[in-house]
């Protein structure tokens, strides 16, 4: 065969050696809109550093090692004595090594810690989102330690800790720790009400046994678990260590690993608690459930984030393969209906972007209660460099209960909409680069493996639809906080106002509200990306929003905007310069 014929054009260069933050413009803006003045240099700095890393070829190639060669469970030693340890790729342990260091289990009371955390947290998850599991679990676990201070003294502190130890100790000899969770369970699923993990309380206070069979426990791994039982007060919460303070292992029995679709370079486990499993309350007996909704509230919104990331990844790789691919006489940018697509899909992950920041914001308002999720960080209206122009009060910091009842209502419908659109923009991303993206080498695969993911974790689309609805009839201050928060773009754009409007009219008739909940949910976090976009993103950006997102003027498949827009400048703000 003639050499000639092996001649490679016209492919496009692979997307590595790029900063990853900085290249994202709305989450490099949104950092800056939600951060005080005084925290953004150093701000951006770690995230310059971490986006330069993770968009390294290095980086890369350790989440494509870490999925190509997924854990392995090993039950017993050499001798036959039990061990259940489960073992990683080194690939899988750089990547934890790097999210740990970068300070993506520590927010809870460092000054705009869930702004930099959750930005630190999109920009790696481009790069591998297995690994984001224990390291969300760990952040998330804080609040619900706090229940029991004693507790907290010893394992909040090695969870908010920059060093990760791979190896399995007691927490006191170790200088960082990993947290997971075992609620679901084979009978029960969501309703975890009918959990049937007995825990048996021995002598001294807080101390118990569990008998149980837990049917997803992720990152099996960790040095503990908050799990849900059923003491004699009822359902409880409980801490369980993998080992005990004198040394040795505590019993915690791998049955198996799950074989999933995606998140191959994760564990999730089926495991045994014999009787003897020794654990420690959490919070008072009979309320588990209020007590670990802390943390399921905080990985719900690290399933924003994380959707958020693939999103913008699959964006990314479809814009600079467009970019540089050469069809029918030109770019493939430059043809008119496939900058429609770029420009559908560009519009996508920058309402997730901004609603996920949005959501850190609220965190940091209320973890600190002093503001740092303000724009300028004194409780004033700020405004946007690069921005709608449009004045706004960002995220009402200076009062945190409103804070508090916003997340309340805005946490779960993100968590449903932002994660239910994930998998349609990365398919159509995909076939942006048609052949190319089916194959693996391109990483389109793996992304859309995992798009799925964030929606069934921390509770399917109806539990968050039905949460919705539980907020909105049990939490007065939940809705009134939302409308205050859409209510601040009112006048900017007249197809929002419409939206405003008619999201008011639905919300009016609560009858027969359980069979639509799905249907409210998504309009209440449209138009809640829709408000976001109008004050803060570039008209362009928030005029196709508005036009095909509640306007109505856009089909169900992506590249159905409006012809008359600036679609040009919307995919030119998504596109990476390498």
């Amino acid at each position: 065969m003639a050499a000639s014929t092996h001649t490679v054009t016209n492919q496009a260069p692979p997307l590595v050696g790029y900063d990853v933050f900085t290249s994202d413009r709305a989450l490099a803006e949104a950092v800056e809109r939600h951060l005080a003045p005084d925290l953004l240099a150093e701000a951006r700095d770690e995230l310059g550093l971490l986006g330069r890393a993770t968009g390294s070829a290095q980086v890369r190639e350790w989440g494509e090692q870490a999925n190509e060669h997924p854990p392995r469970l090993r039950t017993h030693d050499r001798y036959g004595r039990r061990v259940d340890e489960v073992l990683f790729h080194p690939a899988w342990h750089r990547l934890l090594g790097k999210s740990v260091s970068a300070g993506l289990t520590d927010a809870w009371g460092r000054p705009g810690g869930h702004v930099r955390r959750a930005a630190g947290f999109l920009v790696v998850s481009q790069a591998e989102a297995g690994h984001g599991c224990p390291v969300s679990m760990t952040h998330a676990a804080v609040p619900a330690l706090r229940a029991e201070p004693e507790l907290a003294a010893v394992w909040e502190p090695a969870a908010l800790s920059h060093v990760y130890e791979r190896e399995l100790r007691p927490v006191a000899e170790k200088p960082g720790a990993l947290l997971g969770m075992a609620m679901t369970e084979k009978q029960g699923g969501s309703d975890v009400r009918s959990n049937t993990t007995e825990a048996r309380p021995l002598a001294a206070d807080g101390e118990y046994v569990l008998t149980g069979h837990k049917w997803f426990c992720s990152a099996p791994m960790s040095d503990a678990f908050l799990v849900l039982a059923q003491a004699p007060g009822g359902l409880t919460c409980f801490l369980v260590p993998r080992v005990l303070a004198d040394g040795s292992r505590n019993a915690f029995a791998i049955q198996r690993l799950k074989d999933k679709l995606g998140n191959r370079s994760n564990a999730s486990a089926e495991v045994e608690f014999d009787g003897t499993t020794w654990a420690r309350r959490v919070g008072e007996e009979g309320r588990g459930i209020r007590t670990i909704m802390g943390m399921v509230a905080a990985t719900r919104l690290d399933c924003v984030i994380g959707s958020a990331a693939l999103m913008r990844q699959a964006v990314a790789q479809a814009v600079h393969h467009a970019s540089y691919r050469s069809a029918f006489g030109g770019l493939l940018v430059e043809k008119p209906l496939m900058r429609n697509v770029l420009a559908d899909l560009a519009l996508e992950s920058e309402a997730a972007t901004a609603l996920g920041m949005r959501l850190a914001a609220a965190y940091d308002a209320i973890d600190t209660g002093n503001g740092n999720g303000n724009g300028n960080g004194n409780g004033h209206p700020a405004e946007t460099p690069g921005g709608s122009g449009h004045p706004v009060d960002t995220a009402g910091g200076s009062d945190p209960e409103r804070e508090r009842a916003f997340l309340r209502i805005a946490v779960p419908a993100a968590k449903y909409w932002v994660t239910k659109r994930c998998t349609p923009v990365v398919a159509e991303a995909l076939e942006c680069l048609g052949g190319n993206g089916y194959v693996e080498e391109s990483g389109m695969p793996r992304l859309l493996r995992e798009s799925p993911l964030n929606s069934v974790w921390e509770g399917s689309g109806n539990v968050q639809a039905l949460d919705v609805v539980r907020a909105l009839r049990t939490e007065p201050a939940a809705l009134d906080a939302l409308l205050r928060e859409v209510g601040a773009a009112r006048g900017a754009d007249h197809r929002l106002d419409r939206a405003i409007r008619g999201l008011l009219v639905e919300l009016a008739d609560l009858e027969g509200i359980e069979a639509r909940a799905r249907r409210l949910t998504e309009r209440l976090a449209l138009v809640l990306q829709g408000a976001l976009l109008v004050r803060w993103a570039p008209p362009e950006v928030a005029d196709a929003f508005c036009a095909a997102r509640l306007g109505g003027d856009g089909g169900a498949a992506f590249g159905t905007l409006p012809h008359t827009l600036d679609l040009r400048a919307v995919v030119e703000r998504a596109r990476v310069v390498v």
